[in-house]
C-alpha cells in the first residue's frame, strides 16, 4: 500500500483529502504545517506528498525546497486556488511534479497522485538499473535464463535439498540473513532467490561488495552524501540503503568492513535510520539486509576484528552453503546446465558434454567451487572445435588445477595455465609459508613477494596480451569478468595499475 503525506493547515481540508485517498486504496499520513511535513518525510518516507500551496509559516514553495534537501526525487502534488496558478507553475520549476486547482474532483486528485507515484517509480527503477540491480562481484553467479526463486539453485543432493528447505522457511520473513560458505559456492544466487520468494520481490534488490572499496567510498556508497560533503561531491547522492528502500540490500563480504562502518551498519539494523555523509538529518529506511562472508565471523569476533553486537544482529537467520566437493552429485546437473546456457549465449546451441568429460568433472575436488566449474565450462564452450566437449579438452586444465593450489582472493592462479605469461615457478617460500606480519609470501624467481603482488602482475600482463580485452583475460585466468573488474577498480583506486593499463 503506497503512502501519501497530506499537508494543509486547514483540518477540514486535510480530512477531506485523506478520506478521498483512503477510498482509492492509499495509506495516508497528515501534517498541519511544513515542519511537521519535513519530519514525516525524513522518518516515514512517503511515496508522494500532497500539499497546499498557501500556508502560514512555511509556504508550499519553501516546503518544496526543504523536501528537495532531504529527497530530490520524492514527487510532490500541489493543491492551489485558481488565482495562484502562476505560483504553482513556479513551484513545478522548483521540483513539484503536478498541481490540481481548487475546487477539484476527488478522481482528479487520485489520478495526479497515481501518475506522480508511477513517475517516481520509473525514475527509481532507472537509478537501480544503473547500479546493476544485482549484487556486486563474486559468489559463484551463474547464467540463469529466467530462473527465479528456488529454481535458481541447481542441485538435488541431500545437502542442497536441506539448504532449499531452509531458504523456503525463512524467505517470507523480514529478518536479517547471514549467508556463509567458501568463495564460489553461490551465496549471491541464494540471496537473490530468497528476495524473489519474499514479500519484497517487486521492490529493488541491490548489492555492494564491501571488500572492493575504500572505507570512505563504501560509506558514501551505502549511505549517500550531501552536496559539498567532500571534494568532488557536486550533487546530492542517494546511497544503496535509500535506493533499496522497501526491498533488499546484500552486503557482500561483510567481514571486510572496517570498524567505523561496522558501527554505522549496526545503527541501521537497530534503529532503521541513518545519516548521509555530510548531514545530521536522520533518514528512516525499510530495508531487509542479507550479508555474505567466506570467513568464520565468530572467529573474527574473537580476534577483535569484527564487532560482536553487529555479528549477533546479522546472524539472525543463518544459512550455510556446503562446498561443491561435499555435494559432488550436483556436478552432474550443474555442468550440463552451464554448458547449455553458455553455448546458447555464444551462438553454439547443441554443444554437449561427453560422458567421459562429465565423469572427469565429477572426479575433481573443485577448490573454487561452483564458480570454478562455471569458468571451466565457459572455457570449454569457447575452445571446443566440434559439437561435443570431450574429456581430452578439459583433462589438462583439471590436472593443472589439482596440482597447483595457490588461492588468490577467491580465484585460483595456475602457473601451468599461463605458460606465455609466467615463465618461472611460483611456490611458497621456505619455512612455514608466512612472510611479514603473517602475510603469505611467494617466490617468483629468487625474491619472495606478497601473493597479491604476483596476482596483480599476472593480471596486468594477461590484459596486455589480450590488448585490454577483459572477457578474454578473465577466461584465460579462470576468474569471472566481474571479479576481474573489481580487482582492477581496487588497484586503480590504490594507484597501483593506472599507469600499467
Amino acid at each position: 500500500m503506497r503512502t501519501v503525506l497530506v499537508v494543509d493547515d486547514k483540518e477540514m481540508m486535510r480530512d477531506s483529502v485523506a478520506m478521498t485517498l483512503k477510498r482509492a486504496g492509499f495509506q495516508v499520513v497528515s501534517a498541519s504545517d511544513g515542519a511537521g511535513a519535513l519530519s514525516v518525510v525524513a522518518s516515514r518516507r512517503p511515496d508522494v506528498v500532497v500539499s497546499d500551496l498557501k500556508m502560514p509559516g512555511m509556504s508550499g514553495l519553501e516546503l518544496i525546497e526543504r523536501i528537495r534537501g532531504i529527497d530530490d526525487e520524492l514527487p510532490i502534488v500541489l493543491m492551489t486556488a485558481f488565482g495562484t496558478v502562476e505560483t504553482a507553475v513556479q513551484a513545478m520549476k522548483l521540483g513539484a511534479y503536478d498541481y490540481v486547482t481548487k475546487p477539484f474532483e476527488g478522481d482528479e486528485l487520485v489520478v495526479a497522485v497515481k501518475r506522480a507515484i508511477e513517475h517516481a517509480r520509473l525514475k527509481r527503477e532507472n537509478a537501480v538499473l544503473k547500479l546493476g540491480a544485482a549484487p556486486a562481484a563474486g559468489g559463484g553467479s551463474a547464467p540463469q535464463t529466467g530462473r527465479r526463486g528456488l529454481d535458481r539453485i541447481i542441485g538435488e543432493s541431500p545437502a542442497m535439498r536441506e539448504v532449499k528447505a531452509r531458504l523456503a522457511a525463512i524467505a517470507a520473513s523480514h529478518g536479517t540473513v547471514l549467508i556463509t560458505g567458501e568463495s564460489g559456492t553461490g551465496k549471491e544466487i541464494v540471496a537473490r532467490a530468497m528476495h524473489e520468494m519474499s514479500p519484497r520481490a517487486e521492490e529493488p534488490f541491490l548489492g555492494v561488495n564491501c571488500a572492493a572499496m575504500s572505507e570512505s567510498l563504501l560509506e558514501s556508497e551505502l549511505f549517500g552524501h550531501e552536496k559539498g560533503a567532500f571534494t568532488g561531491a557536486d550533487r546530492l547522492r542517494k546511497g544503496r540503503f535509500e535506493l533499496a528502500h522497501g526491498g533488499t540490500l546484500l552486503l557482500d563480504e561483510i567481514s571486510e568492513v572496517r570498524p567505523q562502518i561496522q558501527a554505522k551498519l549496526l545503527r541501521v539494523l537497530q534503529e532503521r535510520s541513518f545519516e548521509r555523509v555530510g548531514s545530521s538529518l536522520s533518514i528512516g529506511v525499510d530495508v531487509r539486509v542479507f550479508a555474505t562472508t567466506n570467513r568464520d565471523l565468530g572467529a573474527e569476533v574473537a580476534k577483535g576484528s569484527f564487532r560482536s553486537d553487529l555479528f549477533y544482529r546479522l546472524n539472525v537467520l543463518p544459512v550455510h552453503l556446503p562446498p561443491l566437493r561435499e555435494r559432488m552429485a550436483d556436478v552432474a546437473m550443474l555442468a550440463p546446465h552451464f554448458v547449455r546456457v553458455i553455448a546458447e549465449r555464444e551462438g553454439r546451441p547443441g554443444l554437449e558434454l561427453s560422458d567421459g568429460a562429465l565423469n572427469l568433472l565429477m572426479s575433481y575436488s573443485w577448490p573454487g567451487n561452483v564458480r570454478e566449474l562455471q569458468n571451466l565450462c565457459e572455457r570449454a564452450v569457447v575452445l571446443a572445435t566440434g559439437t561435443t566437449i570431450d574429456a581430452d579438452l578439459i583433462r589438462g586444465w583439471m590436472a593443472q588445477g589439482a596440482s597447483d593450489g595457490a588461492r588468490l582472493n577467491g580465484s585460483i592462479l595456475m602457473e601451468a595455465r599461463l605458460p606465455e605469461i609466467v615463465s618461472r615457478d611460483v611456490h611458497v617460500a621456505a619455512g612455514n609459508g608466512n612472510g611479514v606480519h603473517g602475510k603469505p609470501m611467494f617466490v617468483m624467481g629468487d625474491e619472495p613477494r606478497p601473493l597479491e603482488d604476483i596476482e596483480r602482475d599476472v593480471i596486468v600482463q594477461t590484459l596486455r596480451r589480450f590488448n585490454g580485452h577483459r572477457a578474454k583475460t578473465a577466461t584465460a585466468l579462470g576468474i569471472g569478468v566481474r571479479t576481474l573488474g573489481l580487482k582492477l577498480k581496487k588497484w586503480k583506486e590504490m594507484r597501483l595499475v593506472a599507469e600499467s593499463l
